[in-house]
Parts: structure tokens; sequence; C-alpha cells
């Protein structure tokens, strides 16, 4: 029975690589939409906004859809609108009678996409007969890393050598993961979250366990933690360190990435000899270390190498809240995995905007806002000992 669901498995790995295109390939193209159709920076910037307020909203409004019309149905449409998004980033610009119109537009259909398949694809694994749930979570997590990389690489060699005019045809290219995968999904078994003869929680139910708010606590430290770094690494590279762009985002980001994708794969590969809280007890300890390295270690590349440590510090927050939440509450259903995404998400923006905030506030200096965000892992900390004691 558990080899019959290891294509659905699979295709959950894939359903990571299309949020991760989703997410991270608009953003390659920023300088180009902004020379190409003459679109002010700031309007450009209001994008990036938009794709975050609307995953907010699509993690919230999934509770009271998702469970009425079925896992497989909305993995089909998070599919759906994933593919159309891409291709429509392509299309929509020069149809619509204002190019960023159609650019927001595209924005809209593919963050609907992204943002349902991150509600979506965790419980879906979860909910799979394994041996190690822990370790197939960190495995499934890790995807999205590798497709991180894989979109900044691959797109990075195909502007080089066919040149970044021709953008639009990798957008379509990027589209048919999604459109193939879409199809995947209407094939592979998919196992109920709640067991037959059970009941899951009520929102109510959830919101009155002391030990959920813990894990939301726990989640949104975990997204903060994350990106606090990772969303400066960049900047820190090349102002730190004086390199260009091309080597401070391979530097700063791509190695943050590649180090924190590894870290999954290997808990996913050896997970099942490991206990998950000591591991995350100690990748929090780690984390708190390399914040410090950054922010106070006077060398740049010493505070760069900081960067790439956190990356890897990183890599079992979030898989492993989530396993820890639904082992801790294995009724919590669709409702606990949606408001989790949304305790992450708002993570994601908190740590990298405190960051920001502290830095301005200090002359515009990097090292005091990450020495501030260090606050997240040690709140992770926190949090994982109040676990251990409920």
């Amino acid at each position: 029975m558990k080899n019959s669901y290891q294509k659905t498995i699979y295709a959950c790995f894939t359903a990571y690589i299309v949020q991760a295109i989703v997410n991270n390939f608009a953003p390659l193209l920023f300088l180009t939409f902004q020379s190409t159709y003459h679109i002010p920076l700031q309007s450009i910037t209001l994008l990036v906004t938009v794709n975050f307020a609307l995953q907010l909203l699509v993690d919230l409004a999934s509770v009271g859809f998702v469970d009425k019309i079925g896992y497989r149905a909305s993995l089909v449409i998070a599919h759906i609108f994933a593919a159309a998004g891409t291709v429509a980033l392509a299309v929509l610009p020069d149809l619509a009678p204002d190019p960023f119109a159609g650019l927001f537009i595209a924005v809209v259909i593919y963050a609907i996409g992204g943002a349902l398949l991150e509600v979506l694809v965790s419980p879906v694994v979860e909910a799979c007969p394994t041996d190690n749930k822990e370790s197939a979570m960190s495995l499934l997590h890790s995807f999205y890393c590798w497709g991180h990389v894989g979109v900044v690489l691959i797109s990075t060699v195909f502007f080089r050598v066919f040149g970044i005019e021709n953008w639009k045809i990798l957008a379509f290219i990027w589209a048919l993961v999604p459109f193939v995968n879409l199809f995947v999904f209407t094939r592979v078994p998919i196992a109920p979250l709640i067991k037959e003869g059970e009941k899951g929680y009520t929102l109510r139910e959830l919101a009155g366990k002391k030990i959920f708010w813990v894990f939301l606590l726990m989640m949104m430290c975990a997204g903060a933690s994350e990106q606090s770094v990772s969303q400066w690494a960049s900047t820190f590279a090349e102002k730190g360190l004086g390199v260009d762009k091309a080597v401070g985002d391979l530097a700063g980001p791509m190695a943050f990435a590649v180090l924190m994708g590894s870290a999954r794969a290997v808990y996913g590969k050896y997970g099942d000899r490991w206990n998950l809280e000591r591991f995350m007890t100690g990748s929090a300890a780690l984390c708190v270390a390399s914040y410090l390295c950054v922010s106070l270690m006077p060398c740049p590349a010493a505070g760069l190498a900081g960067c790439a440590v956190c990356g890897l510090s990183v890599g079992i927050m979030w898989p492993g809240t989530f396993s820890r939440a639904s082992a801790s509450l294995p009724g919590g259903g669709t409702a606990m995995f949606a408001l989790m995404a949304l305790a992450g998400d708002l993570g994601c923006a908190g740590g990298p905007t405190l960051v920001g905030m502290v830095s301005s506030r200090f002359g515009d200096d990097l090292r005091t806002g990450i020495l501030a965000a260090a606050v997240f892992p040690l709140l992770l900390l926190a949090g994982i000992a109040l676990c251990r004691k409920s």
C-alpha cells in the first residue's frame, strides 16, 4: 500500500518546485519589466506586495473551501492557476492597454496557485502512509530549495545563451511543469487527512488548545528566521564585500538556499535515526550563533559565511514544526495547516521588515538589523521548550 503512494509523494515534490517557479521566476525579470514596459520601480515593488498579500488571504480562505471540494480538486485548481499565471506573465502585458495591469493580473493568478500549494502539499504528504513522516516532510520541503536554485541557474543560463529578450519563451517552458503535474494529481491516490470515523478539530477547538498557539509562534519564528537573513543576504554581500550583483546573488541567497535544501535533504535521508526535537533545538541554537556571526564579526567574509550557515540552520524549522504539530494535534486537519501556513507567511514578511526598520534606524546598518532579528530563533527555542513541557 505504501508503494502506491510513492507517486503521490513524487507529485508533491514537483508541486513544491512549481511553487518555487511562481515565487522566483518573475523577480529575475523586474529590471527587464522596468526597461521594456517603462514601469517605475515603485510599481514593480507593488507586485511583490500583491503576491504576499494574496498568499495570506488564500491561506485564510482555504480553511473554508478545501475540505468541501476535496484535496484532489484543490490541487488541480492550484496547478491550473500556477500554469495560467506563468503563461499570462508573458502574454498579458502585450495584450492589456497598460502593461503593468497585465503583469498585475498575471501575478494575482499565479499567486493564488502558489498559496494553495503551500496549504495543500504538506498535509497530503503527512497523510501518506510512510515509515517516517518527519523525514518525508523534511525531504518534501527541500524541493522548494532545489526548485529555487534551479529556477535561478536555468534561467540565468537561458538568458546568457538565448538573450534575456527571449524570456517569454522561458515563461512558457516553466509553465509546462505545473501543466504536466496537474494531470499527475488527477490519477495518484490521496489519503484522507482525518482517519475514517474520526472528526477533525473545529477552529474554536483548535483555538482552545494552548499547544496550537505555541506551534503558531514557532511557525512564525521559523519563517522570520529563514527570511530575515535570506532576503538581505545579497545586499549584505554587495555592501559588505563590494562585489557586483551577480556575485552577490550567488554568494548570498544562492548559498543560503543550497545549504537550507541540503539540511532538509539530509534529515529526509537520515531523520529516522535522529530525534526531531533535539535536531530542531540544535538547529535553532546554530541559527542564533549564525545571526551573531553576521552581525558582530568585523570580517565581512566571516559575516557572509554566517549567512550561509544560517541557511543550514533554518532548514528543519518549517517542516519540523509542521511534523511536531501533526503529531501533537492529529485532528488538526486543513484548518491547522492553513493557519500554520498563514503564521509562517507572516513571519516571512515580518522578519525582513524588522531587519529593514532597525537598520534604517541605525544609519542603514544591516548588521544591527540582523542582530535584532536574532529574537526569532531565540523565541523558537522557547517554543520548543514549551512543547517539551506540554
